[in-house]
This record gives structure tokens, sequence and C-alpha cells, in this order.
């Protein structure tokens, strides 16, 4: 069954006249894979069945971050990302700092943090788990990471990882249709055009060491991403309320090193990317430079997000910076 089919069904068997427990803000991002105006009305009107519902459009770039400040000094009882991880990211860094929880519905290509807080990556299903949360409803604080200023959820990257994601983020449509297959697509190209001969190099200063490198991923929570249904583990110790990143740094990048780690990244298992030979992985770091060798700029992306070129960045993590519930 389609999926607006099945979001009216839920909506025609959801009973009107519950009375409305917690205030909540549903920031919609209109421009998102898979959210259209017909799904969001539908998915606004079940939710009016257990809590009392506004839902705004962003229209611009980090408006759902003004929105969900708004939304905090409003008091509102919770706020509901409804877009991408963009989307999540950009509602996150409203919110920080705050007691008002954050959730999400699925509206992207991936949707990793949805999947990382245990939400259904189907929106409907998705739909009728914050139903239930309503009966069942426990905020917790969840750890932030940090770069240049902007925090992150789940993951942060240089190198090869951000110039990927900047090319795919140029092309939405494409982006939307064909998901992990273009990823895929785009990285293979990115790396043939730009980081085959003469890649931009990165150094890393965490821990007592300092490493060279083509990439850096920083996670705050895991996995990475996923590949369709499967999870893709770079570095193990990410978690929601560790206290501290992990890292991981590609030191070279030859046809050779591409072959051999992606199947390893396929693999789901942190543990054994880890074990290649060009890899160097770090956990539980509170703090950790990165610097363009000789001054080169670096391209920078937060949570599958392109935000530009550095040529110097540092990472800290905020402890129990952010409020969820799921």
């Amino acid at each position: 069954m389609a999926t607006i089919e099945r979001a009216e069904e839920l909506a025609e068997r959801l009973l009107p006249d519950r009375t409305p427990q917690r205030r909540m803000l549903v920031i919609v991002n209109p421009y998102a894979s898979t959210v259209s105006d017909r799904l969001r009305n539908l998915v606004v009107y079940a939710l009016q069945s257990r809590y009392s519902v506004e839902a705004i459009d962003t229209e611009k770039r980090e408006h759902a971050t003004q929105l969900c400040r708004e939304a905090a000094q409003e008091g509102y009882d919770v706020v509901v990302a409804f877009g991408g991880d963009g989307t999540v990211n950009e509602a996150a860094n409203g919110l920080v700092g705050t007691d008002t929880p954050l959730t999400c519905l699925p509206g992207g290509a991936t949707n990793v943090y949805c999947r990382i807080l245990g939400i259904p990556d189907d929106v409907v299903d998705a739909t009728e788990h914050l139903l239930g949360m309503a009966d069942a409803w426990s905020p917790r604080r969840v750890d932030l990471g940090r770069v240049d200023g902007r925090c992150f959820l789940f993951a942060s990257g240089v190198g090869l990882d951000a110039s990927v994601v900047e090319r795919v983020d140029s092309h939405p449509y494409r982006k939307a249709k064909f998901g992990p297959w273009y990823y895929t697509l785009c990285g293979l190209g990115t790396f043939n055009r730009r980081y085959l001969v003469d890649p931009p190099r990165v150094r890393l200063r965490a821990a007592g060491q300092e490493i060279e490198a083509v990439t850096v991923v920083a996670q705050n929570a895991g996995p990475y991403t996923y590949f369709a249904a499967r999870p893709m583990r770079v570095v193990g110790g990410a978690e929601l309320d560790s206290g501290g990143l992990s890292l991981a740094a590609l030191k070279r990048a030859t046809p050779l090193e591409v072959a051999t780690l992606l199947p390893r990244l396929l693999s789901g298992s942190a543990r054994t990317v880890q074990r290649h030979r060009h890899i160097a992985g770090l956990e539980g770091v509170r703090e950790a430079v990165i610097e363009g060798v000789d001054g080169e700029p670096f391209p920078l992306q937060v949570d599958g997000d392109y935000i530009g070129e550095r040529t110097w960045v540092e990472y800290s993590v905020a402890p129990g910076g952010l409020s969820v519930v799921s």
C-alpha cells in the first residue's frame, strides 16, 4: 500500500476527541525527499489526536534553528523535525542547552538520526511511534559534537567525505531518486577527479597524537550512515551519551585502499574498518584540531550537510547538550 494511502488509513482510525496533552511544534522541510503537502497534512492531523500541534514550513537555510529557539522560549513541550538529517541538525542547533526535547519524523533520503533514536524509517510507522510516545513520555539528554561553532548530532567529516556530500547536495533530485547508489557514484567520481592524484591533506591533532590524512570523520553517535537498510560503521565507541567523540583518519587514498576499504564499510563492523592498515581510529576524544597541510583549504560537512571550506577547525563535545524524546 502506498505511503499516502497508509497515512490516510491511520488518520481515519484515530479518535479525534482525545484531549491534547502536550504542545508540539512540527517543523517541516517542504523540499525534503519524501515530504508532500498531502502527507504533511495527514501526519499533522494524526498527531493532533494526542498533541496540541502547530506546524510550520521552513523557508530558508537555518530557518529551523530560528524556529526552535523561539519554541524553547515559548515553552513548547516538544519539537518535531520533519525532514532529512539537515533539518534535524538545524533544529538541534536551535534547542542546544535548553530543556525542550527534540524528536523527528523521517522525510529525507537516509534519516540517520531518526534511526539512531529508534524511530522507524517509514513516516507512517514513525507517526504511530510518536503517538505511542505520548503515553510513555521519557525525555533524556544526549551529547552533541561541535565543530567550527556548529553542533552535530551523529557525524562530521573533512576531506573526501565532505567532498562527496558537496557533490551529492548539488543534485537534490538525483539524491532523492537514487539514494545510496547516487552517493556511491559520486564517491567514485569525486575520488577519481580530486583525490586520486595529489589530494588535499589535513593534519589531525588529538589524544596526544598527530596524524596526516586525506579524510577525517568525527562521530558523536553511530552508525556513520546507512546504505539502504545496512548500517555503515567507521569507528567504534561512538554513543549518544559517551561523553566523547570517536575519530577515524584515512591516511592515504589510492585505488587499492579504496577497493579494500569499501567491503569493510559495507560489513557494518567498525572493528573491521579500523583494522584497515591506513585507518587510524581514536575513541573518547574530548577535543581535536584539524588543519590543512601548508594552509591548504579542505571541505567540511556536518550531519550530511556541506557547509564550505576551512583551513582550520576545532572539534569538541557538549555532554548532555540536547534533550531528545523517542
